[in-house]
């Protein structure tokens, strides 16, 4: 006697669809032959994918109830007669369709949307420290793709209008189907004539060919907001690449480089910048004019902006010192200045004349440096040093 196909998995005859499917799940996930490869197990996966076959098709189950052979018609193989597929063992699995396979209901996936956005793009546009500092507006010519003017997006010539495609009958799919010891394998493809939209254009626009955009250069408008740094991307919403079918745009990311100065660098926030004083005024002191990242701006019609600076050297600065302009760095994204920090190096001359030789030898005489005795500096310091050093700073 056949086996009861109730019986085989395990649910009452009573039960529900949804109850079968349950059931049938948990059973192929342990006897699939990729899981169990033993000859019996398969034998039993076969019986069981034979009984959700026949429990999960009314008009089947029905004539199974009434006593009837439910494969009446056809060959009483395994994976014959109506047909068992392989859709249907993966809806078992995840309660749908397989990838690229009909989902519930024998619906495929339908047609690919002509109209889709567009591709985000990166342009680099180079900007002086002074405009990545303070901001700027900066015109920046694009190359991307616009809407056919001629076609609007839709592809098509005028007068002429898509027509569903002959081969997929506006699916945008083809099945391929595969026999195999499961039985039927569908698979779905996109249609190669229609390119999946389900729908071809017999006269497609001339200017576009069919694509509704063209490729152009724009010129753009950037606002370069103040503080941004080498590196930073500026978005500018819906401004790259339209999409394929007149579809709306991507975004256009600016990517900020920042050009090297002559004179400030910077690190962070702060700008650095290195002045060379000669051996006598780094001894005697001096004021000094020193400009700043804004004399680089071109100064409005009411600008009171500072562009430069008097800078106090104290008498007997040393070579290497720094000196901290808080506030006169660079602005930074979220608010707020960096500071500028002033190097000192002192330029010792290298060619003296007579007169300048004889000054320098007197002056050597009176601060009894004639025949100097050359200090070692150590890089270690003691402990006493540290804390006399610390105590001093209080």
């Amino acid at each position: 006697m056949s086996p009861d196909l109730y019986e085989l998995l395990g649910v009452s005859r009573d039960a529900d669809a949804a109850a079968i499917k349950k059931a049938y799940r948990g059973l192929a996930r342990q006897l699939h032959p990729d899981v169990n490869p033993d000859p019996a197990t398969q034998e039993r996966f076969k019986e069981v994918s034979r009984a959700y076959e026949v429990l999960s098709d009314p008009q089947k189950r029905a004539a199974y109830d009434r006593g009837g052979d439910p494969f009446a018609g056809g060959a009483a193989g395994f994976g014959q007669g109506q047909g068992f597929s392989f859709t249907d063992i993966m809806d078992a699995f995840f309660g749908g369709g397989a990838p690229g396979a009909p989902g519930a209901g024998g619906q495929g996936r339908g047609p690919r949307q002509r109209v889709r956005r567009g591709q985000d793009a990166l342009i680099r546009l180079d900007v002086e420290l002074a405009e990545a500092a303070f901001g700027a507006t900066k015109e920046l010519k694009v190359d991307t793709a616009v809407v056919c003017t001629l076609c609007h997006g839709d592809g098509a010539a005028q007068g002429s209008k898509p027509i569903t495609c002959e081969t997929c009958r506006g699916a945008g799919e083809v099945a391929q189907v595969q026999r195999s010891f499961l039985g039927e394998i569908r698979t779905l493809r996109a249609c190669a004539a229609c390119r999946g939209f389900g729908q071809i254009n017999p006269d497609p626009c001339r200017e576009c060919s069919g694509d509704g955009r063209v490729r152009t250069r724009r010129n753009l408008n950037v606002k370069i907001p103040a503080g941004v740094d080498h590196g930073t991307r500026v978005q500018l919403t819906e401004q790259g690449e339209v999409g394929p079918g007149g579809g709306p745009a991507g975004d256009l990311y600016v990517e900020i480089h920042v050009e090297a100065h002559p004179t400030f660098t910077r690190h962070g926030n702060d700008l650095h910048c290195t002045i060379t004083l000669p051996m006598a005024a780094a001894a005697l002191g001096t004021t000094l004019t020193l400009p700043l990242l804004e004399a680089d701006l071109e100064p409005g019609e009411d600008s009171e902006m500072q562009v430069d600076y008097d800078l106090d050297v104290a008498p007997g600065t040393q070579s290497g010192s720094e000196q901290v302009l808080r506030g006169f760095g660079a602005p930074g994204l979220r608010g707020g200045r960096g500071d500028l920090i002033v190097t000192v190096l002192v330029d010792t001359p290298t060619r003296l004349d007579a007169r300048q030789e004889q000054l320098l030898r007197e002056l050597a005489a009176i601060r009894g440096e004639e025949t100097p005795d050359g200090q070692v500096q150590s890089t270690q310091r003691s402990v006493f040093s540290r804390l006399r050093d610390a105590f001093n700073q209080h």
